[in-house]
């Protein structure tokens, strides 16, 4: 199993949109061959920035997921929002 990172940092006049997009993700997301669950959280002590950690069963269908038309069109629009594309962090869970 594995763990995906998604560290977002915006400021506070985007982060409505933000979370509709990350919403609209979570959406497309449900049902897709090998997710098991994702949680959306945003840091107390540093307004504007959110992690978003999804759970795989592997990194097959992490990659297949995130090679899909639909999260690269969802992801456009957080890109554009955001002016810049996150880093993914991806943790092996033992």
């Amino acid at each position: 199993m594995i763990k995906i990172h998604i560290r977002r940092r915006i400021s506070e006049d985007h982060q409505h949109a933000l979370m509709e997009l990350i919403n609209q993700m979570r959406t497309a997301i449900v049902g897709n061959p090998g997710y098991i669950s994702g949680e959306t959280l945003k840091r107390v002590d540093q307004p504007g920035e959110v992690l978003v950690v999804s759970k795989w069963q592997s990194h097959y269908y992490w990659n297949q997921w995130h090679a899909s038309r639909e999260r690269t069109a969802i992801q456009e629009k957080i890109d554009q929002l955001l002016g810049a594309q996150p880093p993914y962090e991806l943790y092996e869970h033992e």
